[in-house]
């Protein structure tokens, strides 16, 4: 069932547990991460990024999500990174209950004027709005404290930027960043921070860029001709304290994208006379509920559908 990203993520901070956010760009996908969650009976947040919509088709996308969504497994469409009002309104139109407006990379001001023409936008129709302050960027051995302490959200300013957009959920920066090279040498969130804008502001609290990149996928994938080098993700124990300190919906796309990728290089490799894309497609289906049935209990959400 759809329902509203502000009631399911307000019951997560409450309860300090996070609600899953998995990328999706096709069927397989989507039935990956809905499998997962009914077995386990979590909420989850289905969100589609502007690259998504422009590969599979906005209307192909709303229609599997409300597919998906129809049995009691409460699920959130989302829109992921919209920084073009054209996105937003094309999402509000095809049913998304839930818009990411990401204005992060704009001066405060700029990104306060498009955050409250989004959420004029989008509350009068009931649609919860997540909005993002901070420059996500990982934290490396090499880059200075005050390098560091510029990249990341500012306690203050976060609970400023709140008031000011009446935004529903805030995305921040606290050290991580997108795709699969997120670190060099020992990886760690700035828990500190988050401790003291989570005291500052009320509302949910999100992770973007904060999957684990986790290492028997990747010597999979690597086993069968991926070259991934210095690939390294966000440590369990860095998520199990960001969620025990007010994060309640965690973003995660590379690694269903590194489970996607392994199972695809396993089966072409083993399968040589199979043609049939059903049978190809399916160890990526498994490795990716998998990986999304860990997500899930590791964010404490399994149960909570």
């Amino acid at each position: 069932m759809l329902i509203s990203a502000k009631k399911i993520l307000t019951a997560a901070r409450a309860k300090r547990y996070a609600v899953p956010a998995f990328n999706v760009n096709n069927l397989e996908i989507l039935k990956a991460v809905m499998s997962a969650a009914e077995k386990i009976r979590s909420p989850v947040i289905i969100q589609t990024s502007e690259g998504a919509i422009e590969y599979a088709g906005i209307e192909y996308l709303a229609a599997m999500i409300r597919v998906a969504a129809k049995g009691k497994i409460p699920v959130v469409m989302h829109l992921d990174h919209g920084k073009d009002l054209r996105y937003v309104k094309l999402a509000l139109a095809n049913g998304y209950n839930s818009i990411m407006i990401d204005g992060s990379a704009l001066p405060y001001l700029k990104n306060v004027a498009i955050t409250k023409k989004v959420v004029a936008l989008a509350h009068p129709k009931g649609v919860s709005v997540e909005a993002e302050i901070g420059a996500l960027a990982g934290i490396e051995d090499l880059i200075s404290v005050k390098e560091k302490d510029a990249a990341l959200t500012n306690p203050e300013e976060a609970v400023r930027f709140a008031k000011d957009t009446k935004c529903d959920s805030l995305a921040i920066a606290i050290g991580t960043s997108h795709g699969a090279y997120k670190f060099k040498g020992k990886t760690h969130l700035d828990i500190g921070r988050l401790k003291k804008i989570a005291k500052l502001v009320a509302l949910p609290i999100v992770l973007h860029g904060a999957s684990g990149v986790r290492e028997d996928l990747k010597t999979m994938a690597e086993k069968y001709g991926a070259k991934l080098g210095e690939a390294r993700g966000v440590m369990d124990q860095d998520i199990k304290a960001a969620i025990k300190n007010g994060v309640a919906k965690i973003n995660i796309d590379t690694d269903l994208r590194l489970a996607f990728t392994a199972g695809m290089r396993e089966a072409l490799h083993d399968l040589p006379k199979v043609i049939d894309p059903r049978k190809l497609l399916e160890p990526s289906n498994i490795l990716m509920r998998e990986v999304a049935m860990r997500k899930m209990r590791l964010f404490g959400s399994a149960g909570k559908a």
